[in-house]
Parts: structure tokens; sequence; C-alpha cells
């Protein structure tokens, strides 16, 4: 099975449906807790998911809008796919949404791809990274007291409201580190802490080192990345 090749042309897929992806983005429906979906994230999970059904049979697809706590995870081969991060900033028109995918065999990682449609982006295993040196700090936009003391003691912050944004800047050294206290489920962070793990930065899980391991689907993580390998003076301090 060539994962890396999947991983790209599931990255060409969602470029090539893009302009469809986006005429949906006013199409808002709300949920029970008061945030939106919308008909592109429907589309996105239908589109990438029938896709990966095609490429890798009998696949189990764990993604966002379908998920029930009642699914078999005992498959050999799996997908984690967030068809759409960051929702609330792609119906408000703004272009910091993405796209989490992450493949695993018999519990094992096999690849990942973070793509940012809008901005034309994506980090995909095996493939080379650009690196910068930065000392800002990306914070969920799910707020509490331990965001807030973060941003009083870092240099320079920011709250974007996308996991895939934050987690692909982390990996590129763009952010110094991006943290997320309050918890987000396997399909944001996946594929995320996955490349993290790929690029050399140090990732923690509630408070403990990640060792690569599955992520369980019907609870929150919190997690903790840092961009630690070209440390630089005016980086400032990490924690």
């Amino acid at each position: 099975m060539n994962v890396a090749q999947i991983l790209a042309d599931a990255w060409t897929l969602v470029q090539e449906n893009l302009a469809h992806t986006v005429s949906l983005r006013r199409e808002i429906v709300w949920k029970p807790d008061g945030s939106p979906v919308t008909s592109a994230d429907y589309y996105h999970e239908d589109l990438i998911g029938g896709f990966l059904r095609e490429r890798i049979p009998g696949v189990l697809l764990v993604a966002e809008e379908s998920y029930t706590p009642e699914l078999d995870l005992s498959a050999s081969w799996m997908a984690i796919l967030d068809p759409i991060d960051g929702t609330e900033n792609f119906c408000s028109g703004l272009k910091e949404w993405g796209v989490a995918l992450s493949i695993w065999h018999e519990g094992v990682h096999q690849g990942s791809a973070l793509m940012l449609p809008e901005l034309g982006e994506a980090i995909i295993s095996g493939q080379p990274v650009e690196k910068f040196q930065s000392r800002i700090v990306g914070l969920s936009s799910s707020y509490n007291d331990e965001i807030g003391a973060i941003i009083a003691a870092s240099p320079e912050s920011r709250v974007m409201g996308c996991a895939v944004y934050n987690a692909y800047n982390v990996i590129r050294g763009t952010f110094a580190r991006f943290v997320n206290p309050k918890g987000a489920y396997s399909w944001d962070l996946q594929a995320g802490v996955s490349l993290a793990l790929e690029h050399g930065c140090e990732v923690y899980l509630e408070g403990e080192i990640y060792g690569g391991q599955l992520l369980e689907p019907d609870r929150r993580h919190r997690v903790d990345i840092r961009h630690r390998h070209d440390l630089h003076p005016g980086q400032g301090s990490l924690g």
C-alpha cells in the first residue's frame, strides 16, 4: 500500500474540488453545542471518505461528522479525518481552515497530511518542509484561564481558531509552540501530532510525552507541541 501516494492524491482531490467546497460555506446549520457546521463539511467528508474507500479496501473512516461511539475500531486499516477543521473560520469567509488526514495500519502510523486548501499549502508525510524560526505561540480558541496565563507570559501569541493551521505552523517553526489546554478530538489532532513527531517536535498529551500512539476518538486530548529543534536566542521561553 503506497500511503504517501494516497495522501498526495487526496491533497490533489481537495484542490480540484476547492471551488465547489467554498461555494457551500454559507450553507450553515447549528449543532446542539452552538457551533456551526456547513454543507461543505458533509461534502468534504463524503468526497474524501469515498476516495479512501476506493484506495484502501476495508478502511475504517473515523471522521468528525459521521463518528458514533458505537463504531467498531478493530479494523486493520483506519483513516482519521477532519473534513473541515476551523469551520467557524470557513463559514465566516476566512482562509485559515484545514483538512486533517491520518492513515494507520494495525495500530501503527503510516502517514498523515495537513492541508490548508485556500492557502494552497500542505504538509504530507515523507515530503520535505522548509523550516523557520519563531517566538510566536499559537493557542486554541477554546479559551480558559491557562490560555490567558500563556498569553500573558509569551512575547508573541496568536489565536487562529484552527488546529490544522496551528499544527502546520509549529511543525514548520512558524510558531514556536501550539497549545490547546482545554482539549480537542482525535480528528482535530491525530495528523498534527503524528507529523510533529515526524519532524522532530516535542509533543505532550495530557502533560505527558506523546509516544506516537493512536488517539482515542471519543474523548478530548490536551496537547502541547513545541518546535524545539532549532531554538534561537530571540525565541523566548517555551515553559
